[in-house]
């Protein structure tokens, strides 16, 4: 038996030459080549290999001949270089996708748009990136209720939108100012029980202030107003709404809500006071904690901001560095404050009475804060809280610039898709349309239901007008481009 022979079968043995396996080779269209020209650097495949996707743009016969170059006997594209590394790459593993670390996001999305890599496979790529899945944006069936909707919930929709979003915007933190303002001592009084109050004293005599109705305090008027309008905004986006149930898991709806109800809860603990109705200590306790929530109003402005919703997502997904973070200072709190209590047990005047109360001193030292009010005293204490404060340095800068990492890539990414669909990419051929689908102005998704036809429905073209211009189908059975090395 020659060099080069193979035996094939079990039963019956029959030997097969190289150029007879090469005829079934290319019986089968297994061996065959095609050289792809990316802006100058060439790569050469199998057709084999492309066609394992045949929705795509180059493994799709008909799509790619547009680009196709008979003086050269090779396909010519005059895209991202480094881009085609991973989108070849894709052809020949079968579907693994992997992003250069020196191209861009926006720029490697192009590409995946360009070469109609296919929806599920751009879905996956953004979930691999970090991106939150889109979901469907859901209108009403009303033409009235569906501009309603789109005027108090999508501020991107039209100019009346950003003036509503305005209008909101502004009344979050005329609020927000209200709620702090009324806190200063000029402006407390004793009719005031949820808020700490020093009597005045001037000489021998104490002036206390005439109780008043808190229908004419300019304070409570002004949240009035406040809470009127953001009664109205909700009120307005849940009867406009498309989906009862989504709106009520919706996130931000609940802050709205949790918003307003704090003043209809003081409202009426504030009746009930006057009327003599309810016990003083549990009205106290309560309009207390109601001016409490009221803060949490500064987290609607997260609707409309997008550095909120840019820190939203690094938290989360930061949730296992911050756990290690907590476990790091719960260990060390545990071993210091223990450390530090038997060092100082044998001195008399120290506040370091027991291992809870050392708690406080262990947590401000290792966050290095060092409030000064609890301190060892000891040559012992002292070496312990060297070693708690040098312990937590270390503690806390391992995980934070893995936090750091994730905010710097959540802004980059936003920075990056606000330039996707901006620039028009350079075409192949002067008289075909263009390689690089336009986005509206405001959205950062790529259209994928536009740009899964975007090539299929265009006229089948050849670079500088070089070979047929009708509309003949491509039959499939026609030989292919054997390229000669």
């Amino acid at each position: 038996m020659e060099n080069g022979d193979e035996v094939i079968g079990t039963s019956n043995l029959i030997v097969v030459s190289d150029e007879k396996k090469y005829e079934l080779c290319q019986q089968k269209d297994c061996c065959e080549r095609v050289v792809i020209n990316v802006s100058g650097l060439r790569f050469e495949t199998q057709i084999r290999t492309l066609s394992r996707f045949p929705d795509t743009l180059l493994g799709d016969p008909r799509k790619r001949m547009r680009f196709f170059d008979p003086l050269r006997n090779e396909y010519f594209f005059d895209r991202n270089r480094p881009c085609f590394d991973s989108i070849l790459y894709f052809y020949q593993s079968g579907g693994r996708l992997r992003r250069p670390t020196n191209v861009p996001l926006d720029v490697f999305m192009e590409e995946m748009m360009f070469y109609q890599l296919g929806e599920d496979v751009i879905r996956k790529f953004r979930e691999d990136e970090g991106f939150l899945k889109e979901e469907e944006r859901l209108l009403p069936d009303c033409e009235f209720m569906k501009q309603v909707w789109l005027l108090f919930e999508h501020p991107d929709s039209s100019s009346a939108a950003r003036i509503i979003a305005i209008i909101s915007v502004m009344v979050i933190l005329i609020s927000i100012v209200i709620f702090c303002l009324e806190t200063l001592p000029e402006f407390r009084d004793e009719r005031d029980l949820s808020l700490p109050v020093q009597p005045l004293h001037r000489g021998n005599s104490t002036h206390t202030f005439k109780e008043k109705s808190p229908f004419e305090d300019p304070f409570f008027i002004v949240e009035t107003i406040c809470i009127c309008w953001f009664s109205f905004e909700l009120s307005v986006r849940f009867i406009a709404c498309p989906s009862k149930p989504a709106f009520f898991k919706d996130i931000m709806n609940m802050i709205d809500f949790v918003a307003i109800i704090p003043y209809f809860v003081a409202l009426g603990t504030e009746l009930a006071r006057h009327r003599g109705v309810g016990q003083p200590a549990m009205s106290l306790a309560i309009l207390r904690v109601i001016r409490l929530v009221r803060v949490f109003r500064i987290f609607k402005l997260s609707r409309h901001s997008k550095g909120l919703q840019i820190l939203g997502q690094t938290l989360k997904a930061s949730m296992r560095e911050l756990g290690l973070l907590i476990f790091f200072l719960f260990i060390g709190v545990i071993l210091f404050s223990s450390a530090v209590y038997f060092a100082e047990a044998d001195h008399e005047d120290t506040k370091f009475t027991s291992i809870p109360e050392a708690f406080w001193w262990a947590v401000v030292t290792m966050t290095t804060v060092g409030y000064g009010d609890m301190s060892p005293e000891t040559v012992g204490g002292k070496l312990v809280g060297s070693l708690c404060a040098i312990a937590g340095v270390l503690t806390i800068s391992l995980p934070v610039p893995v936090i750091v990492s994730n905010f710097s890539y959540f802004y980059h990414r936003e920075t990056e898709c606000s330039d996707i669909g901006q620039y028009n990419h350079v075409g192949s051929c002067p008289n075909g349309p263009p390689h690089t689908p336009k986005t509206r102005g405001k959205d950062k998704s790529p259209l994928l239901d536009k740009v899964k036809n975007l090539y299929s429905n265009s006229k089948a073209e050849y670079l500088d007008g070089l070979g047929p211009m009708d509309d003949k189908p491509i039959n499939s059975g026609q030989s292919h481009i054997i390229t000669e090395v």
